[in-house]
């Protein structure tokens, strides 16, 4: 019998300065070694790297062989603008793409979104399914509910309605406890979820960044995980901490047949080739 394939894949978000520019390609020359099944790169809040998303989306492409998820959020964006960018992204070769409602940019208090902006990731979908129906699309799951739902139910029902529309494979946001992930994988499947549910690794390399990520998304950073980050001192220890932790969640993931691992790898290459290279030993 052959073994279950598990998809492998990480995500960038594209650089604002020259040397964040610099990281982004040493990271993905160190992580062209690794046979992935994609890559994404991310979208500002507001649209507001709409053009590094589609430059470093072509060049993750182009210069280093990725199949690449860009990443096309609706709510700073009217339906004309969507329309311009889905064309340009479907033109530029990119035949799947990660569908989000995104945020409004932070501080930006006059930021409102255009009178006839779409609100939803569903209506994002359904617009790309009617122009594109061969575009494949991914959406995003939240293990630990999205902060704004008013429910884990009706965020699973939510989520439902997005893969009814077309999404046909779901990223989850990060989370550092897998019982949370495994009990959204339960909640999903009774709720009669089809798509394939990846999900979505972070190292915690140090606590300040875990807990700033934490409160951001809603994840819940574990007690046990943040006495050992305390404890550590240095950043470099810190990280040691966060890396062994992401090995152990990804160990049990792989164990437990799970159809994909995202990892949101920040741009790192050390850490990135790190548990890459982890988790292409456990397969």
């Amino acid at each position: 019998m052959s073994k279950k394939h598990i998809s492998i894949s990480a995500e960038f978000f594209p650089p604002k300065t020259e040397e964040g520019a610099r990281q982004i390609l040493r990271t993905a020359n160190v992580l062209k070694n690794f046979p992935l099944d994609f890559v994404s790169i991310t979208y500002g809040a507001g649209g507001s790297s709409r053009e590094r998303t589609v430059e470093y989306g072509e060049l993750l492409r182009e210069i280093f062989g990725f199949e690449v998820v860009p990443h096309l959020t609706c709510v700073g964006h009217s339906k004309a603008e969507l329309l311009g960018i889905l064309k340009r992204l479907a033109d530029s070769g990119f035949r799947r793409i990660m569908a989000l409602r995104g945020d409004a940019p932070k501080n930006a208090p006059d930021f409102a979104p255009s009178p006839d902006a779409l609100k939803h990731a569903s209506e994002l979908i359904s617009l790309i399914k009617e122009l594109y129906p061969d575009m494949e699309i991914s959406c995003a799951g939240y293990p630990e509910k999205h902060p704004e739902a008013a429910s884990f139910k009706s965020d699973i029902e939510y989520l439902k309605l997005k893969t009814d529309l077309g999404a046909g494979s779901v990223l989850t946001q990060l989370f550092f406890n897998n019982s949370a992930f495994f009990d959204f994988q339960k909640e999903c499947k009774s709720a009669g979820i089809g798509a394939s549910i990846h999900a979505g690794v972070m190292p915690a390399l140090t606590l300040k960044q875990a807990r700033n990520f934490c409160s951001m998304c809603g994840s819940a950073l574990p007690e046990e995980l943040e006495r050992r980050l305390e404890a550590a001192g240095s950043e470099e220890a810190q990280a040691r901490v966060g890396l062994d932790w992401a090995k152990g969640q990804i160990s049990e993931l792989i164990s437990r047949g799970v159809d994909g691992i995202h990892l949101y790898i920040l741009n790192r290459p050390k850490s990135a080739i790190e548990l890459m290279g982890f988790i292409f030993e456990n397969l």
